[in-house]
C-alpha cells in the first residue's frame, strides 16, 4: 500500500450452503481465482496444473468447495468494496472430537485488483472473529508457501510458525519451496 493510498473497507458475507451462491458470484470467484493464480498467488489446489490456467479450470475446483459447504463444518467468506469482490478465504473444520476445536484456512486470496489495500489484513482479522464467535473454534491452522513472504504477513497478524515440511512444493522445474505450518489461538 502506498502512502497515498488508504486501507479499503470491505464489506463481508459469508456462503455456507451450495444454493447461497449466485451464478455472478460464482463466476467472480471463478475469474479471481484464475486471476490469483496467474498472477503468482499460492492457491493452486489438488488437480489444477501450474500457471498459467484460466477459468475451465478453477470451475470446477470451486465446484468441488461449494459441495462440501455446511455452516458447521466449511465456509466460504467474501470481501467486497463497492460491490466488487475484492478477496475470499474458505474455513473448514473436522467434526472428529479429536479435533473439532480447531479449523484451517484456506484459498486465501486477494483479488489482483485490490492487492495492497489491506483486503488481506481485513479478510484474517473477519475470519478470525467468525471462527471464535459462530464456529465455537479455538485454534486456527493454516499452510502457507515459502518464498513469498506470507509468513511475514500472517506473523504480522499474530499467526506462529509451526514447522516447515522442507521442499514439499515443487512451483517449477528446479524450484521447491517450503510448506509452512502455522498456528493461530483464538
Amino acid at each position: 500500500m502506498t502512502a497515498q493510498q488508504a486501507p479499503d473497507v470491505p464489506d463481508f458475507m459469508q456462503i455456507t450452503r451450495p444454493r447461497e451462491l449466485s451464478a455472478e458470484l460464482r463466476e467472480q470467484l471463478v475469474d479471481c481465482w484464475a486471476r490469483v493464480i496467474n498472477s503468482g498467488g499460492a492457491v493452486i489446489p489438488p488437480g489444477l496444473p501450474l500457471p498459467p490456467v484460466d477459468t475451465g479450470h478453477t470451475d470446477p475446483a470451486l465446484g468441488r468447495l461449494v459441495g462440501a459447504l455446511d455452516p458447521r463444518r466449511t465456509r466460504i467468506l467474501i470481501a467486497t468494496v463497492g460491490g466488487r469482490l475484492a478477496g475470499w478465504l474458505v474455513l473448514r473444520r473436522d467434526p472428529h472430537p479429536l479435533v473439532a476445536h480447531w479449523g484451517a484456512v484456506n484459498h486465501v486470496m486477494t483479488h489482483p485488483d485490490f492487492r495492497g489495500r489491506g483486503i488481506g489484513t481485513a479478510l484474517m482479522g473477519r475470519v478470525r472473529d467468525l471462527a471464535r464467535q459462530e464456529m465455537g473454534l479455538e485454534q486456527l491452522h493454516i499452510a502457507v508457501r515459502s518464498g513469498l513472504g506470507l509468513e511475514e504477513f500472517y506473523g504480522r497478524l499474530g499467526w506462529h510458525e509451526i514447522g516447515r515440511w522442507p521442499g514439499s512444493l515443487r512451483v517449477a522445474p528446479d524450484d521447491d519451496r517450503d510448506e509452512i505450518l502455522m498456528y493461530l489461538a483464538l
